[in-house]
């Protein structure tokens, strides 16, 4: 578990309705099984909750990783949207601008269809700081997925957060691809 005020102060509220178990197993976005769930909906759709997760993301788990201040945080709809938005809030609070931003599952057919919808700073591609988020990793594909879309806009992404880092070879997979996992909460804290 990541060590933090806020952190700490979110997984004593949640844990209980984030970790789930059953002896049917659950199918998990990656195609795998598991009788252990961890629903960051419970936090994500919670108002009080989600404004902790931000804070706990803003002031413990993004500076720990030694950046600058992101430009962007994001990642594959529908997991990241509510916590990219939240985080962009919670950013805006101390006066310092983060763009939140959504990459769907596939190209819209209508409008502009973008795959990519952002409002990134006007400066070059390769000078942004873009992070992709996610509430659950397991394999990593869905953050994968986030990662092709954005590097195919040009830009240069090393980074994922998560809320819960199952353990099930997702940092593996990422950091083939030159991407880093950092996490607030780590499956076995659960259990």
């Amino acid at each position: 578990m990541f060590d933090g005020k806020n952190s700490r102060e979110l997984f004593s509220l949640t844990n209980k309705g984030v970790y789930k178990f059953r002896e049917e197993p659950y199918l998990l976005a990656s195609g795998k099984k598991s009788q252990h769930y961890y629903d960051c909906k419970y936090i994500t759709m919670n108002p009080e909750y989600l404004q902790l997760l931000a804070f706990a993301l803003r002031d413990e788990l993004i500076p720990s990783l030694g950046l600058p201040l992101p430009d962007a945080i994001g990642g594959l709809t529908l997991g990241a949207d509510p916590i990219s938005f939240a985080l962009s809030l919670a950013y805006w609070q101390e006066g310092k601008r983060v763009y939140p931003y959504v990459v769907r599952k596939k190209t819209k057919g209508h409008g502009t269809s973008e795959q990519v919808e952002y409002r990134f700073p006007q400066k070059p591609k390769a000078e942004l700081l873009v992070l992709v988020i996610e509430d659950t990793v397991t394999t990593g594909s869905s953050s994968l997925q986030a990662v092709k879309s954005l590097r195919e806009l040009g830009l240069e992404v090393k980074h994922c957060l998560a809320i819960v880092d199952r353990g099930e070879g997702g940092r593996e997979n990422l950091l083939v691809d030159g991407v880093s996992l950092s996490s607030l909460y780590h499956a076995s804290d659960f259990l």
